[in-house]
Parts: structure tokens; C-alpha cells; sequence
């Protein structure tokens, strides 16, 4: 097993270009199998969980060709949809959580689809309910089976419908606009997520031939097609690695800057680290972060403790809430951190205060932070990624501290992060990859 060791406490400097989005790329290489065209993606991230979904849908007989680094072309004219009886299926899509995006387009080309229960991150339960509710409204019908851990699903006549969606899931709702965009008649889709991924996929189906309106709201309308052709598609940068890095510098002390950020894009995030006082500027399409060495935490306007918290997007992205706490250590004053969506995402402070911290963990979704203004640094310790986002949170914060920390379980990390260690040791950063006996411990 693979961990990293770092030796912290030293200033980066230089440039740094963000990753193509991963969650992006889940949804719109899956619907490469709406059409048997062909279909060019390019700025692709080479992390663990999309390599996992090229890999899947090219067992289902998607053509796959990688053109160059980033870029692939998709054919999926011939799909053997034996392939989802399989153990082979079993075993990919169980232990991959984007899995679940491949049933709308299936549903919707085919009349027919099967899912093994998706794996993924452990931060808590993490509902389905709310793409089979809608595949359900549009008239498929799904068993699942205990003894298998399959949701098989027949949808032979899918028709448009009103779909009032219980929760504004992204990837619910991507999945529905895939299944509908083939359905006969009208769907609309109320209460639909309306993330910048999200607005991606419906432009791209637009351009295959799709009829979506209301893309950016969260009422969207789609007149069902008969057929889907191909298109050329550039994913976003990841926004979760572009706030990823603007912690890094603030932690750190360092000046470095986020190239072609697209930060239009972005939403509140630029806004919500400003409210934790780091400073930054917009240079073209760049974010340079100057080096700095105190940064102070807002108040609200009564003087009263600011609170962070997650919320459907235009709201603060829920991914990034981990990042925030840990650059919160450091700041000067304080700041509750409120994780809203997933009731495990802050398990990880445990770890930060065994770092020197100072933080109080209220409930599973709160946390209090009491900023150390950078006046006690953090200090090096082992321990253990529990997850994709609090895995490089604890990057961040072993970055920034003083002595040697080690992080065991980097797969996580290296499920969201391309070539992350590379990157950061051309920043500057002391960190190496060793080979470890298995650590869980921590």
C-alpha cells in the first residue's frame, strides 16, 4: 500500500493548472451511450474513478480511443447487454459510485438496465432514491434483488412526465434528463440541480440533437427525441481542486497561481474564502493567490460567530467544506463549520486536533472552530484518509505543518486528484510516495 510522507511547513511558489472536472466527466462520459455516434471529450482527468467508468463502459462495447492525454473518443454502437448478468459487472460497478449514471442512458436507448448497489466514498448515506423515483414517474419499474445486490430496471415505454424531484440531486437529476431526453412527449423536471456540470451535460445533449430548456434553472423542460447524434465536448475545470488550491496557498503562506480557472464558473466560492479573509485576485482567467500571513474571519453584521455551510448549488458546494475547517485552523478568530448534506464528512477532525487544532466537534453535521492565527503551527503527525475531500484537507493541513506527517489510504486522495504529489512537488512541497504494510490505525 502506497502512502505520502511530507515534511511541512514550507512556502510553495508557482503556477498551477486545475484538473478537468471529475464529477463532470462521470455524467458526460456516460451519456456517450445515448447515441451510436461518435462522441470526442477532452480535458479528461486521469483519477482513479473516471478511468474506472472508461473501463466499464468499454466492457459494455463502448469503442474507447484515447487521442492524446486528455482526450478519448466514444462509439457506442454495438452495447452487449449480457454483460450486466456478469461478475465482471458486478464487481466494477459495485465498487464505483458514478456506476449509477450509465442507468438513464440505458434506459433510455435500450428499455433496460441493471446496477449492482455502487460503492464509493463513506461519508454517510447517500441516497438513490432519487433517480429511480424519476425513472419511475417516467414509467420504469425496478426490482431490487437482496440476494444479488442488483436494481434490475424495465423501461420498454418511457413517456414524459412532471417530475418534482425530492431533493435537488446533481446526479439524480442528470440521470432523469438522460433517461427523458429519448422519451416520448414532454418531461419537466422541478426542483432539478442546476450546478455548471450540470449545465455542461445539457448543452451537450442540446447539441446531439437534445430539446432542453430552462439549462441553468432548476426547471428544466425536455421534448423527447427519437435519436441522438454525436459532438465534440470540453470538460470545466474542477472546481473543487481550484478551492483545493486556494487553501493550499493560504495555508501554506505561499503565492501561487490557479491558471484558466473559467471563473465564471466558480459561483459563491471565490466570496465564501473572502469571508475567511484570504485574499486573491483575478488576473484574466487566472486566480493569483499572494503570499500571506495572517488572514482574519469575517463576522456577521451583529458581531455573532460566522457560519459556513453547504447548500444546492448556487449555494457553497459541500465538497469544499473540509477545506474550509482546515483553513480555519489557522485563520484569526472563529467560524462554524455546518455540513448539511452527509452526516460523516467531518469525522475527520479528530485527526486535526491530534495536529494541534483547537476545534469542537458539536454534532456529526457541525463542527466549531477556534482559529490559532497561525501563532501555534499545526504539527506532523500518521494518520489515515477516510475520504476523497477530507484526504486532501489533511494534505493541506500536513503541508502547513511543522516536523513529518505520513497519510496512509491515499487511494482515496487519488481517486480525485490527478498526479497530485507531482503537481505539488512542482510547487515546491516536500512530499514522496512510500511503500507502507497495511495501516488502518490512525
Amino acid at each position: 500500500m502506497n502512502a505520502f510522507e511530507i515534511v511541512g511547513g514550507k512556502p510553495l511558489k508557482g503556477e498551477i493548472i486545475p484538473q478537468g472536472a471529475k464529477n463532470e466527466a462521470l455524467q458526460i462520459i456516460s451519456a456517450v451511450l445515448l447515441t451510436e455516434e461518435k462522441i470526442t471529450i477532452s480535458n479528461i482527468p486521469d483519477i482513479k474513478d473516471v478511468n474506472k467508468l472508461i473501463e466499464l463502459v468499454s466492457d459494455l462495447g463502448v469503442k474507447v480511443e484515447r487521442i492524446n492525454q486528455d482526450t478519448y473518443t466514444f462509439e457506442a454502437s454495438k452495447i452487449n447487454l449480457d454483460f450486466f448478468q456478469s461478475e465482471a459487472f458486478r464487481a466494477k460497478g459495485g465498487s464505483l459510485r458514478g456506476s449509477i449514471m450509465i442507468v438513464g442512458p440505458l434506459l433510455a436507448r435500450f428499455g433496460k438496465a441493471a446496477i449492482p448497489k455502487p460503492g464509493g466514498d463513506k461519508i454517510g448515506r447517500r441516497r438513490l432514491d432519487t433517480h429511480f423515483l424519476g425513472f419511475e414517474k417516467l414509467g420504469a419499474k425496478f426490482i431490487y434483488d437482496k440476494k444479488t445486490n442488483f436494481f434490475n430496471v424495465d423501461a420498454s415505454n418511457l413517456k414524459g412526465a412532471y417530475i418534482l424531484l425530492d431533493e435537488a440531486s446533481v446526479t439524480g437529476t442528470a440521470n432523469v434528463v438522460m433517461a427523458a431526453v429519448l422519451a416520448k412527449g414532454e418531461t419537466t423536471i422541478y426542483n432539478a440541480a442546476c450546478e455548471p456540470y450540470l449545465q455542461q451535460l445539457c448543452k451537450m445533449l442540446n447539441r446531439m440533437g437534445a430539446k432542453i430548456t430552462g439549462i441553468g434553472s432548476n426547471l428544466l423542460k425536455i421534448e423527447g427525441v427519437k435519436k441522438l447524434g454525436g459532438t465534440e465536448h470540453r470538460l470545466l475545470p474542477d472546481m473543487i481542486e481550484i478551492g483545493s488550491f486556494i487553501g493550499l496557498a493560504a495555508m501554506t503562506e505561499s503565492e501561487i497561481t490557479i491558471k484558466n480557472v473559467h471563473f465564471e464558473e466558480l459561483g459563491m466560492i471565490p466570496e465564501v474564502f473572502r469571508k475567511l479573509g484570504i485574499k486573491f485576485e483575478l488576473r484574466g482567467d487566472d486566480i493569483f493567490i499572494p503570499s500571506q500571513k495572517h488572514y482574519e474571519v469575517d463576522t456577521f453584521i451583529d458581531g455573532s460567530i460566522m457560519t459556513i455551510a453547504d447548500a444546492p448549488w448556487p449555494g457553497f458546494t459541500p465538497d469544499l467544506l473540509s477545506i474550509m475547517l482546515v483553513i480555519a485552523t489557522q485563520a484569526k478568530g472563529n467560524v462554524l463549520i455546518h455540513q448539511k448534506m452527509f452526516e460523516s464528512r467531518l469525522f475527520f477532525v479528530d485527526k486535526l486536533i491530534d495536529m494541534g487544532a483547537q476545534i469542537i466537534l458539536c454534532d456529526p453535521h457541525r463542527a466549531t472552530v477556534i482559529g490559532l492565527d497561525k501563532k501555534v503551527k499545526l504539527r506532523g503527525i500518521e494518520m489515515t484518509s477516510p475520504d476523497i475531500r477530507a484526504g486532501v484537507s489533511l494534505l493541506i493541513a500536513a503541508l502547513s505543518a511543522q516536523g513529518t506527517s505520513i497519510i496512509y489510504n491515499i487511494e482515496q486522495i487519488e481517486r480525485g486528484y490527478q498526479n497530485i504529489d507531482v503537481r505539488l512537488k512542482a510547487l515546491g512541497a516536500d512530499i514522496k510516495r512510500i511503500n507502507v504494510t497495511n495501516k488502518t490505525g490512525h
